[in-house]
């Protein structure tokens, strides 16, 4: 005789497969590494770098008009708008569950 109980069609609502363990659902976001944002963030950072280097005061003596210090400040912004952009896409998506748990 074979008995279901009730956390097996919980994991079949869920779209899991009952391993016969306690499965976790989580609606987490994607690691960073799989964004695009990070891609993005990483070549602004990069652009922001090669700019302060190519902009100079060509070897005259003259104001630079796009310095080191600049540079660190426009890294700096992106950083926080990086970190600013992954906690709302986090934001939210903490809401993990056992499969077996009704909500």
């Amino acid at each position: 005789m074979t008995s279901t109980s009730a956390s097996s069609y919980d994991n079949a609502d869920l779209g899991a497969v009952s391993t016969g363990r306690a499965n976790r659902v989580s609606a987490e976001t994607k690691a960073s590494s799989k964004t695009t944002e990070l891609y993005v963030y990483v070549v602004a950072v990069l652009a922001v770098a090669v700019t302060a280097l190519v902009v100079g005061d060509n070897g005259q003596g003259s104001h630079d008009p796009f310095s080191a210090l600049d540079a660190l400040r426009y890294i700096t912004y992106l950083s926080i708008g990086y970190m600013i952009a992954r906690g709302l896409a986090k934001c939210g998506s903490h809401d993990s569950q056992d499969a077996g748990d009704v909500r």
